[in-house]
């Protein structure tokens, strides 16, 4: 089971980005969905999608498992925040992710469950965080920058190159911009647009929405 994890992370088509700075933390994606065999089934699919007023959850794998789990945290997170009278922290809802994966991979099925995922937000205190989940349910804060999907392998370097520690937003947008476009020039199930969301202590932006179109010579 554990090899055919490893292996549904490099074929999980699309690429998420995530980027820590001095005054926030940024979420990038495509916009490309694809079948296995390669077929592009839509290009214009949002794979960031806002879970409430302070946490946004980024999506990779099988879109049915995928749009599911984030509408399953939505509803869980709202739960805890009505039965406890108090918001969840990022941590909180980023393990409820994690824990939701893990039990997930776990459950005989035909169809593995494959979600991958980068989530963050902003805290009640005015601190914000930002964490990668495997497909495997592992959780790790991003103190930095980190990429999954197909694209990874094409943004990891780059990332390595012109990541700094105390990247302002403005730049963290531009960095996120380009990692989005290398994966694209090189990664077929990555393409079609760029969504960059920043969250900061003044809330969730959506920064850039662009669609990449095909340009001839």
């Amino acid at each position: 089971m554990d090899q055919e994890i490893k292996g549904n992370v490099i074929k999980m088509g699309t690429t998420l980005v995530g980027i820590t700075c001095k005054d926030g933390v940024i979420i990038a994606s495509d916009r490309r969905a694809s079948s296995g065999g390669g077929l592009v089934v839509d290009k214009a699919i949002r794979k960031i999608r806002q879970l409430n007023d302070y946490m946004l959850m980024s999506l990779a794998g099988n879109a049915s498992d995928a749009i599911l789990l984030s509408k399953v945290i939505a509803a869980e997170l709202r739960l805890k925040e009505l039965r406890s009278k108090s918001r969840p922290s990022v941590r909180e809802a980023a393990n409820l992710i994690a824990m939701s994966v893990y039990r997930n991979i776990r459950t005989p099925a035909m169809i593995p469950n494959i979600v991958g995922s980068i989530c963050g937000g902003f805290n009640e205190d005015g601190t914000f965080e930002i964490y990668a989940i495997s497909p495997a349910g592992d959780i790790r804060l991003i103190k930095d920058y980190d990429a999954t999907g197909s694209g990874m392998l094409f943004v990891i370097g780059l990332l390595e190159r012109q990541y700094k520690e105390g990247l302002s937003i403005k730049e963290g947008i531009e960095l996120a911009k380009e990692c989005i476009k290398s994966s694209t020039q090189r990664d077929t199930a990555s393409g079609n647009g760029i969504d960059v969301f920043t969250i900061t202590k003044s809330g969730i932006t959506h920064a850039v929405s662009e669609e990449i179109l095909p340009q001839y010579k």
